[in-house]
């Protein structure tokens, strides 16, 4: 079996923000939407897990393992232009009072999630979301062809 789909079924070998991704994108499955994990909407951003709904809707949720790992994170407020509605995704022991009131929370270990907060929607002018939707299918189409084929070469 491949070793990234050996360690994709094995939650101890994830780090924490893996997990709590995992988490988020499975209750988000469980309501109708589609996640990919780790996406470049642009240069010098990595979401943790951006989301597609059904109406082509797109949040952006950003893990976080610990007080150290949110306090050092200075570039969450450049993911707004690149979504619907921003969400952190933290664990129950997370101390919310950190998170910024006029943000979503999801509580999620790496076995589901649960919304607990939903920040207000900014909706995404068209072009940017024919854009990012572009973006959305390109890397869940590389990711897979990636894990089916992984000696391969990408031609983007």
């Amino acid at each position: 079996m491949n070793q990234n789909l050996d360690t994709a079924q094995d939650p101890t070998a994830m780090t924490p923000g893996q997990g709590l991704a995992r988490g988020v994108s499975r209750h988000l499955a469980s309501l109708g939407w589609v996640t990919v994990e780790e996406l470049v909407p642009t240069r010098g951003l990595r979401v943790d897990v951006m989301a597609l709904g059904r109406k082509g809707e797109i949040w952006v949720v950003e893990c976080k393992s610990s007080r150290a790992d949110f306090m050092s994170d200075s570039k969450w407020q450049g993911y707004l232009e690149w979504c619907d509605r921003f969400f952190w995704a933290v664990d129950s022991d997370f101390p919310v009072e950190l998170l910024p009131d006029d943000t979503g929370l999801i509580i999620a270990d790496a076995y589901d999630a649960e919304i607990i907060r939903t920040g207000p929607e900014t909706r995404l002018a068209p072009a940017r979301r024919k854009a990012m939707v572009h973006t959305f299918a390109t890397h869940a189409a590389r990711r897979l062809q990636g894990l089916r084929d992984p000696g391969g070469r990408s031609t983007f």
